[in-house]
């Protein structure tokens, strides 16, 4: 049993479910408006996590096309059964919208077309098959005529896998454990030792976030709270404490018949509450006592460092910090900005290049605009590119971005005003957009970067390459949700290019992009 830090997937990876298929264990994630759409992680311990793919990976399972910012996909849960993996989800604000299944018999894919569920309200599926065979839907919906806001249900309902059609009575079986419950979502089934195990979200995925439990004799209930609810939650700790939000958790069993839990929680940095990295997915221990979970044993909260299951240790080779841009697709790190029916990039079009077609659309519109990134993971980073940008209008540009959702950026960008070529540095926060630094460049290839230690960014150009300077020193804290309703997802660092409005036909090449996390800890 070797020590491992928490969180096993860093950045923002939030709404983990798991499922074990033998000595292997598979992982996803939600990814809101980001294409491909939810990500699948496979590991041998536990603690040592590579991603696969995605479960959607084409246009036609996943219309995100004018999908707000923190809408399309909500809390996916995997689940295996007789040689099929199962992933159910919510789709947000996309046509079609609501609930769905889709099926593999390999989870790094390819995966089938989503099966649409009638009767399927709320939100947050999951999936429990019973020792009989049956399968069983369980969601959550807000309640039809609630006593307060956020007041939510928890229904289960049969599964016809063969028509993959819900069937037979809707039994309402929860509707939270604490008095005047908001919230309760996430939902889980297990049985265990022959009771069937309901685990909970409870209090909003922010500060008060929990986890519950209830468990009965039969599938539908009637289900009893645990009295020792919530089983887990950080809200009683403080916002100073260096992990806070725990919540949305789900169970595995290993083969040596232990139990973990993966759950999403935030590490605040930098003061003032923030979170840039979003939420990450945590590892935690859990045991069985008087016939009811217990959350990290003998401490009773999810620490940053301790013993990993007893399983061999199965690393992984470390991730590439560069990308040189030479295999024939984008690596599953990468993510693009809702569906790319016509892709804004090519790793063809210049051989050992990334090209970004400079599209009208900006960051912030509702479309799939000229972008490629990926999460910031680390508190200390910094993302670096060799930008290649032909001549064109004075209002054209390309360059790195730092962002959380359509509004919040940092951009830095090279254009080709009035016959001339220089750099700027711009920050926005909401509708407002502020230029903070701008430098002349030289001829040819630029570097550019992305830098932060802790809240303290930087925004960075060289100009030839290896003469670098800094545009523009910025507080990060506007790269942190905001914790109100709908802020869900963390901060990503990618190339962005841009027409401004206009058609046009200038590429911008990127030759290599490159990920460096710094090892000193956040101020």
């Amino acid at each position: 049993m070797a020590r491992f830090r928490n969180p096993i997937l860093a950045g923002s990876h939030p709404d983990p479910s798991i499922c074990r298929a033998g000595d292997d264990y598979y992982l996803v994630t939600s990814t809101f408006e980001y294409f491909p759409g939810l990500a699948v992680h496979h590991s041998r311990d536990l603690v040592h996590w590579r991603p696969i793919g995605h479960v959607l990976d084409r246009p036609s399972q996943l219309a995100l096309d004018g999908v707000r910012t923190s809408g399309g996909l909500y809390a996916p849960a995997i689940r295996h059964h007789e040689g099929t993996f199962y992933v159910t989800c919510t789709a947000i604000d996309t046509r079609p919208s609501g609930s769905f299944v889709v099926t593999a018999t390999d989870p790094a894919g390819p995966w089938s077309e989503p099966a649409w569920l009638a009767g399927a309200d709320g939100f947050d599926p999951s999936l429990f098959f019973d020792t009989d065979g049956t399968a069983w839907y369980v969601a959550c919906r807000p309640v039809r005529r609630p006593a307060r806001p956020g007041q939510t249900e928890v229904w289960l309902r049969r599964l016809d896998l063969t028509r993959m059609a819900l069937t037979g009575r809707r039994h309402v079986i929860w509707t939270g454990a604490l008095a005047n419950a908001v919230w309760a979502e996430g939902p889980h089934l297990y049985r265990v030792d022959g009771r069937y195990y309901l685990l909970c979200a409870e209090g909003g995925t922010e500060h008060d976030h929990a986890v519950t439990v209830a468990r009965a004799d039969r599938v539908t209930g009637p289900y009893e709270g645990s009295t020792r609810n919530p089983v887990l939650t950080h809200r009683h700790l403080g916002r100073s404490h260096p992990i806070v939000g725990t919540g949305h958790a789900d169970l595995v069993e290993t083969s040596g018949g232990e139990w973990w839990a993966v759950l999403l929680a935030m590490r605040p940095y930098g003061g003032g509450y923030a979170y840039n990295l979003g939420r990450e997915t945590f590892l935690a221990p859990v045991a069985w006592e008087d016939g009811w979970p217990v959350f990290c044993p003998g401490v009773g909260q999810v620490p940053l460092e301790l013993l990993g299951p007893s399983l061999p240790a199965h690393p992984w080779p470390a991730e590439p910090a560069r990308d040189d841009f030479d295999a024939p697709a984008l690596g599953p790190a990468w993510s693009v900005l809702r569906t790319p029916r016509d892709p804004a990039w090519s790793l063809a079009a210049r051989p050992g290049h990334l090209r970004l077609r400079l599209r009208p659309e900006r960051l912030g519109d509702r479309a799939h605009v000229a972008f490629v990134g990926r999460r910031q993971q680390h508190a200390s980073f910094a993302a670096r590119a060799a930008l290649d940008l032909a001549p064109g209008r004075a209002d054209q540009c390309a360059g790195l971005v730092a962002l959380r959702g359509g509004a919040h950026m940092a951009i830095l960008v090279a254009g080709t005003p009035a016959g001339g070529r220089a750099a700027r540095a711009v920050r926005r926060v909401g509708g407002d957009e502020e230029r903070v630094g701008e430098v002349e460049l030289a001829a040819g290839p630029v570097h550019l970067a992305v830098e932060a230690r802790g809240q303290d960014y930087a925004l960075r150009v060289a100009s030839p390459p290896g003469s670098w300077r800094t545009l523009a020193a910025l507080d990060g804290r506007f790269l942190s949700p905001s914790g109100a309703a709908g802020d869900f997802t963390g901060a990503y660092v990618g190339m962005y290019a841009t027409s401004n409005g206009h058609q046009s036909t200038t590429p911008a090449d990127y030759d290599w992009f490159e990920y460096e996390a710094f090892a000193a800890p956040p101020p």
